[in-house]
């Protein structure tokens, strides 16, 4: 018997460890194979189980989905709203920089006239057309503008105020037909009379007539305001000599020019009072913040230009 055992110890042992297993599944209820009846329900069950699972994946992964793009659309419109704000900002915060580089010139063209009044202004209104022949500013007599006053801007003569009320001034652009300014040519001195002209000013241009048939004017030459006038100061810049021709007389000439000032895109101007000569100051209102309408006299810092002896036979 001993050596049975010792002969077949290891069999003996792995037969009696099958045997624990096989009672230990046994007593703890758990069965190694489906019965038929369960396997065929598997089989019915399963599909269905397995759509249900998948319907409701597909649920939850579309809530989820119009969860996300609702709070990614409400997101892109709150940054749409952003942007447009900012643009808003930067696009009034580049006006009041463009504005305020235009006054701070005005400034300094009133500078150069410290024995003439001025008060800066801003162009509120048009007569129809591409081209400032006639417009409206925001200064009238409670400003102390009265007809006549010379409106100028940076880049030189725009033209005269012909009526005021308490708070607006109806103003003449050196492109009106009515227009009438005695000028000369830098460079030679030779004398004439700027006029607005209807069909020129359909293309921003006026002409400058009575020119002395022998006088030496010439294309490109700078056209000023002449000593000849009791409106307009001596050398305010007008335009350039685009063309010349002879009369149909043959004693005369005259020119077309082409004025300095921009008259398509005028926003501000500057009133000269030629009339408060001698005041000692200067009243030009313009101002850092971009609004002529609440700005500080400023003193007179140039005083290289003098007042200039006039004999009026034009304007």
């Amino acid at each position: 018997m001993q050596e049975f055992f010792l002969k077949h110890k290891k069999r003996i042992i792995g037969a009696g460890i099958a045997i624990l297993v096989l009672v230990t599944v046994i007593a703890s209820g758990i069965k190694l194979n489906a019965t038929l009846l369960e396997s065929a329900i598997g089989v019915v069950v399963t599909p269905f189980q397995d759509l249900t699972t998948g319907i409701s994946s597909w649920i939850d992964d579309t809530v989820t989905s119009a969860r996300n793009k609702t709070k990614l659309k409400d997101e892109n419109e709150e940054l749409k709203q952003q942007i447009a704000e900012l643009t808003n900002k930067n696009r009034k915060l580049s006006m009041y920089e463009t504005e305020n580089e235009r006054l701070t010139a005005l400034l300094k063209i009133a500078q150069k006239y410290p024995t003439y009044d001025s008060v800066g202004a801003r162009v509120i209104a048009k007569d129809p057309g591409i081209w400032y022949d006639g417009f409206t500013i925001n200064k009238g007599t409670t400003s102390s503008i009265s007809a006549n006053m010379v409106l100028i801007a940076p880049e030189g003569l725009v033209g005269k105020v012909l009526e005021s009320g308490a708070t607006f001034s109806k103003a003449q652009s050196i492109l009106d037909s009515r227009s009438s300014v005695p000028a000369m040519s830098v460079r030679t001195g030779d004398l004439g009379v700027v006029k607005g002209n209807y069909s020129l000013a359909n293309h921003g241009l006026c002409k400058m007539e009575y020119i002395d048939g022998d006088a030496e004017i010439m294309v490109g030459d700078e056209i000023v305001t002449s000593q000849l006038s009791d409106i307009y100061p001596e050398g305010l810049a007008i335009g350039k000599v685009l063309e010349i021709e002879t009369d149909t007389n043959g004693l005369t000439k005259y020119a077309v020019i082409e004025p300095y000032v921009d008259l398509k895109h005028l926003d501000t101007v500057l009133v000269l009072d030629k009339g408060a000569k001698q005041s000692g100051k200067s009243t030009a209102k313009a101002n850092t913040q971009a609004n002529p309408d609440a700005a500080e006299p400023t003193d007179p810092t140039d005083p290289d230009t003098a007042e200039p002896d006039t004999t009026g036979v034009a304007e």
